[in-house]
C-alpha cells in the first residue's frame, strides 16, 4: 500500500494545488505568444536568444535530418557540444558536454517523462518520432532555471506542431503522408497526419510506424568465439519495431483562452540492444497531456497536467541465448540444471523482467512582462512517480517466487522557481533565477527468487539487509543561474555564465539491491556490460559550472562562436567495486557511490556563405568540440566522454533543391573509465551525402551515410553484448566495442494534401 511521504503528494494533492494555484497565477497572465512554445523568447539587440549557448532546429531542418530515421535523438547529431550514446535503434541517449541521460532535463511537449527500465530502454525522446517533432531546442550552455531542474547539464525541449486555428468562419481538412527506406538494415517506416481545423476547433490524428533488421558493420568485427550463428559483420540485437498514435483536440475558448488535449499511445513490440544483456520485447505507453493557455494584456499563464502509464517487458531476443542449463544451446531446450536445495533440477527458460510505472505531473508557469525586454517568470512543478520492477521465475534457481528488483518505488518532486530576463542597459542583457526542488524517495521491502540460505547469490542475506536499512530520503535542492551577455557592437557579443545545479539519484541508482552477478548484470544504465548495485545512501549530485563565449558575425551573416566551460561536481554518482572479485579485462559487479568529478571543454562553430547568386547559395559549416572528464577521487576518466570531434559540411541550395556533403571526424578514445574497464577505440572519419527537393506539396530526400563504407567503433556505444550467453556475466567475450553502421543508402518522401 502506498503512503504519502513527507514532501510527497497524491492525486488529491494535485487537485488541491491546481485549485489554489490557478486563481493566484491568473492575475499574472502575459502577452500572447502565438505558438505557446515553452522556451525562452526574450531576445537581445542582435536578435539572438539570451539563454546561453542554444541550438534551435526548425521544422525544415528536422525534416531533412529525420527523413530516414526513427530515432528522434539523432536529430541532434552534429550540434556543437552534443553527441549520442548509442543504445537501441530508437533510443539513443543524447549527451551534452559529457553529461547524459538523467543528468539532462528532457521535456517532450511540456512533459517530464521518466525511463522505466533497469537499462533505460524507454527514455523520453523514444516516445516521439522524428515526424512528430516541429521544434527542437537544445540548451548546451547554462540552462535557465525555468527549463532546468533535477539535472546537472543542458536541457532538451522537443515540441510538436502547436495548435493553430483559422480565421472566423473558415474550415479546412488537410494532412500529410510520408515514408522512408534505408538499405543497410532494411529499415522502413511510414507516417500519417489527418487534421480538421476551424476557427475554434482542431481535431487531428497522427500516427507512425517503423521497423528494421539488424544492421551490418563495414567489416568483420567479431572473433570466432563471439560470432555464433550471426555473420561476422552483423551487429546482433540491433533490430526494432514501433508504432505511435496520437489523438488531439484543440479548443480556442475565446480570444484569451485555449485548451490543447492530446492522448498518446505507443506500442513497441521489439527493440533489441547490442550493448545490453536483455532486449525490449514489449513497451506500451499511454499518456494524457492537457494544457490550458490564458492570455491577457499582462502576459501568459500556462497550466499543464499529464498522466503517463508504462508497461515494459524484457527478455532475450533471438540473438541472445534463451535456454540455460547443463546442455543449453542457442534456441534449444536444455537438460535440468541442479542447485543445492533443488533435487529435481529445472531449466531456465529465458528471464522475463517487467517494469510498470505511473507518472503524474502538474506545471503552472506565468510569464509576467514588466517592460519591453523585461520578463519575470514564475513556476510551480509537481511530479509523482511510482515504479514496480519485478522478474517472474523461469526455473534453474530462479524461483519459486518473484524477484522484486524495486517494489513500489516512489519518487516525488515539488519545485518552484523565479527568474528574470531583462535588458540592464543598451549593451547588457541579464538572466538570473533561483529554483527549489523537494525530491522525496521511498520503496517497500524486496525479495529474491528464493528466500533461503541455499539460494544462489546470497538473495536472502542481501534482501534482509536491504529491508532492514533506511530506504526513505527527502532532498532539498537549490539551483542558481546567472547569465550576462554584453553586446559590444552589431557584430560582436560576449557572454559569461554561472550555474549551481543539483540532481537527486534515480530509483535504479538507489534501490537495486542484489550483487548476485546474474541479477546485477540485468541492472545497467550505461551499456558497458557490467552489473550494478544501488546505494540507498546516495546524496544528490551538485555541479558548479562557469562558462564563457564569444560570438562574431558580419553583415552577410557569416559567423564564428567560441565557447568554453568548466564544471566541478561534488557527490558525483560514479561506481566502486561491489566485491573483491573485481579484475581488469573482464566484466564486473559495481556499486553506485558518491565521489567527485570535473568536466571541462570548448566548442567552436561557424559558417561562411561562399556565394549567393544565379548558381544557388553555397555555404560552409564547421564545428569542433573538446570534452575532458575526470573522476577527481581516482584520477580515472569518466565513462562515455566523447573524444575530440568535429564536422565540416558543404551545402548548396537552388530553388527547391538542397544538397550537402558532410565530413565527420572523431579522435582516438584512450582516456577511459578504469573501474568500468571501458573499451578504448580508434579515431575515424565519415562522409555523408544528402540531396532533397521540395515542391509545394511534395518533398523527397535521398542520400548515402558512411559513403566510403568506413569501419569504426562508436566510442560511446559501450560493450558489445548483442549475442550469446548474456545471462552469465563473463559468458561472452570481453573487449569488443559496438561498431557503427556500414554504408547505408536511404530515401524518403512526404506528401501534403
Amino acid at each position: 500500500m502506498t503512503h504519502p511521504l513527507p514532501g510527497a503528494f497524491t492525486p488529491s494533492y494535485i487537485a488541491v494545488a491546481l485549485t489554489l494555484a490557478l486563481p493566484a497565477f491568473s492575475t499574472l497572465a502575459l502577452a500572447n505568444t502565438p505558438d505557446h512554445i515553452e522556451h525562452i523568447t526574450v531576445e537581445g539587440s542582435n536578435g539572438q536568444t539570451l539563454a546561453g549557448h542554444t541550438s534551435v532546429l526548425t521544422a525544415s531542418e528536422i525534416e531533412r535530418k529525420g527523413s530516414a530515421s526513427g530515432d528522434t535523438a539523432a536529430l541532434m547529431r552534429g550540434l556543437p557540444g552534443v553527441h549520442l550514446n548509442a543504445t537501441g535503434g530508437l533510443s539513443s541517449l543524447p549527451a551534452i558536454h559529457g553529461l547524459s541521460d538523467d543528468r539532462l532535463r528532457v521535456k517532450v511537449n511540456g512533459m517530464d517523462l521518466i525511463a522505466s527500465c533497469p537499462n533505460h530502454m524507454n527514455p523520453p525522446l523514444s516516445y516521439l518520432a522524428p515526424s512528430d517533432v516541429d521544434l527542437l531546442t537544445v540548451y548546451t550552455g547554462i540552462s535557465p532555471v525555468s527549463v532546468g531542474g533535477d539535472s546537472l547539464g543542458g536541457t532538451i525541449i522537443a515540441e510538436s506542431l502547436p495548435a493553430e486555428f483559422l480565421p472566423r468562419g473558415e474550415t479546412q481538412f488537410d494532412g500529410e503522408l510520408g515514408g522512408f527506406y534505408r538499405s543497410n538494415n532494411q529499415a522502413k517506416g511510414a507516417n500519417l497526419l489527418l487534421r480538421y481545423t476551424t476557427d475554434t476547433v482542431l481535431l487531428s490524428y497522427q500516427g507512425n510506424w517503423t521497423e528494421a533488421d539488424n544492421y551490418t558493420a563495414a567489416a568483420d568485427f567479431k572473433t570466432a568465439a563471439a560470432t555464433g550463428h550471426l555473420a561476422p559483420d552483423e551487429v546482433g540485437s540491433s533490430a526494432y519495431e514501433t508504432q505511435n498514435h496520437q489523438l488531439r483536440l484543440g479548443w480556442q475558448v475565446n480570444s484569451t483562452n485555449s485548451i490543447d488535449a492530446r492522448l498518446n499511445y505507443q506500442n513497441m513490440p521489439l527493440q533489441l540492444y547490442p550493448n545490453q544483456r536483455m532486449d525490449l520485447l514489449n513497451n506500451e505507453q499511454i499518456n494524457l497531456n492537457l494544457a490550458w493557455y490564458r492570455d491577457t494584456d499582462w502576459g501568459q499563464l500556462t497550466t499543464r497536467f499529464y498522466h503517463e502509464r508504462v508497461e515494459h517487458m524484457m527478455n532475450f531476443g533471438a540473438d541472445k541465448q534463451f535456454w540455460y542449463g547443463t546442455n543449453a544451446r542457442m534456441g534449444s531446450p536444455c537438460e535440468p540444471i541442479r542447485f543445492k536445495g533443488d533435487p529435481e533440477g529445472t531449466c531456465a527458460a529465458g528471464m522475463p523482467m517487467y517494469s510498470q510505472s505511473d507518472n503524474n505531473g502538474l506545471t503552472v508557469k506565468a510569464d509576467y512582462v514588466l517592460a519591453a525586454n523585461d520578463v519575470l517568470r514564475l513556476g510551480v512543478e509537481l511530479q509523482q512517480y511510482r515504479l514496480d520492477d519485478y522478474w517472474t521465475p523461469s526455473g534453474g534457481g530462479m524461483g519459486p517466487g518473484t524477484f522484486l528488483n524495486i517494489n513500489n518505488g516512489e519518487r516525488d518532486r515539488i519545485a518552484v522557481y523565479l527568474e528574470r530576463e531583462h535588458a540592464a542597459s543598451h549593451h547588457w542583457m541579464l538572466l538570473y533565477g533561483m529554483r527549489y526542488e523537494n525530491v522525496a524517495m521511498q520503496t517497500d521491502d524486496v525479495t529474491g527468487y528464493a528466500m533461503s540460505v541455499m539460494a544462489p547469490g546470497m538473495q536472502l542475506a542481501e534482501a534482509t539487509a536491504f529491508n532492514q536499512g533506511d530506504r526513505g530520503s527527502t532532498d532539498h535542492n537549490l539551483d542558481f543561474t546567472l547569465v550576462a551577455r554584453y553586446h559590444a557592437s552589431d557584430s560582436l557579443s560576449a557572454e559569461l555564465g554561472y550555474a549551481h545545479k543539483v540532481r537527486s539519484a534515480n530509483l535504479y541508482e538507489k534501490y537495486t539491491w542484489s550483487s548476485w552477478a546474474m541479477a546485477a548484470g540485468m541492472n545497467n544504465l550505461t551499456g558497458d556490460g557490467n552489473g550494478y548495485v544501488g546505494n540507498a545512501s546516495l546524496k544528490p549530485e551538485q555541479a558548479q559550472t562557469v562558462s564563457a563565449s564569444l560570438n562574431w558575425h558580419d553583415k552577410d551573416q557569416n559567423h564564428v562562436s567560441i565557447s568554453a566551460y568548466y564544471t566541478d561536481i561534488t557527490d558525483y554518482i560514479d561506481v566502486i567495486a561491489a566485491n573483491s572479485m573485481w579484475m581488469p579485462g573482464q566484466f564486473n559487479v559495481l556499486r553506485y557511490d558518491n565521489q567527485s568529478a570535473r568536466i571541462f571543454g570548448a566548442d567552436i562553430e561557424g559558417n561562411w556563405h561562399i556565394s549567393h547568386g544565379p548558381g544557388g547559395h553555397w555555404q560552409l559549416n564547421g564545428t569542433v568540440s573538446l570534452t575532458d572528464g575526470e573522476n577527481k577521487d581516482t584520477g580515472s576518466g569518466l565513462y562515455q566522454i566523447i573524444p575530440l570531434q568535429g564536422s565540416l559540411s558543404l551545402s548548396h541550395q537552388l530553388n527547391g533543391w538542397h544538397s550537402s556533403l558532410e565530413w565527420i571526424v572523431v579522435d582516438n578514445k584512450d582516456d577511459t573509465s578504469a573501474i568500468r574497464n571501458e573499451i578504448a577505440t580508434a579515431g575515424y572519419g565519415l562522409l555523408n551525402l544528402q540531396v532533397s527537393h521540395e515542391w509545394d506539396t511534395v518533398r523527397i530526400d535521398a542520400g548515402i551515410e558512411n559513403l566510403t563504407n568506413k569501419f569504426y567503433f562508436n566510442p560511446t556505444a559501450g560493450a558489445y553484448t548483442g549475442q550469446g550467453m548474456t545471462m552469465s556475466l563473463n559468458g561472452i567475450p570481453y573487449g569488443i566495442a559496438v561498431p557503427g553502421m556500414g554504408r547505408a543508402v536511404f530515401a524518403g518522401i512526404k506528401v501534403k494534401f
